[in-house]
């Protein structure tokens, strides 16, 4: 029997700049702070975040860490996307927020609404219409 496995349980992200991140992640795009800590022998905040559907991220901060390189695209994790229930909403949300958000495409084999935007890093982030 082969092991199955269950779903993902958490994103790790490091950023550049820990207090703007965590007011992006909490305050912009609502994601419920579930725990905070500091630890001292890494200089470095871990900060655990819970979506309405019980998955996580976390973000971390470290002295220096190096650029992600998000273009040209790079090989490893592509980007992060998040379900939503009305991708014109929220993409007005965003926008009215002073975030840039792509242009919203349809989805060749499933026929469903995405965009694109970033973090505070350039991560990019995607939307997807449930």
């Amino acid at each position: 029997m082969v092991a199955k496995l269950g779903g993902i349980h958490h994103v790790a992200i490091i950023c550049s700049d820990y207090p703007r991140s965590k007011a992006f992640y909490n305050k912009l795009l609502g994601i419920q702070i579930i725990a905070e800590n500091y630890r001292s022998e890494r200089e470095s905040w871990k900060l655990d975040l819970q979506l309405a559907d019980g998955s996580k991220l976390e973000l971390f901060s470290f002295p220096n860490p190096p650029v992600r390189p998000s273009q040209p695209e790079a090989q490893g994790l592509r980007h992060l996307a998040f379900k939503v229930a009305n991708l014109a909403d929220y993409v007005a949300y965003l926008t009215a927020n002073g975030v840039k958000v792509e242009p919203v495409r349809i989805d060749e084999y499933t026929g469903k609404a995405f965009t694109f935007f970033q973090d505070p890093d350039g991560l990019p982030l995607e939307l997807y219409q449930q």
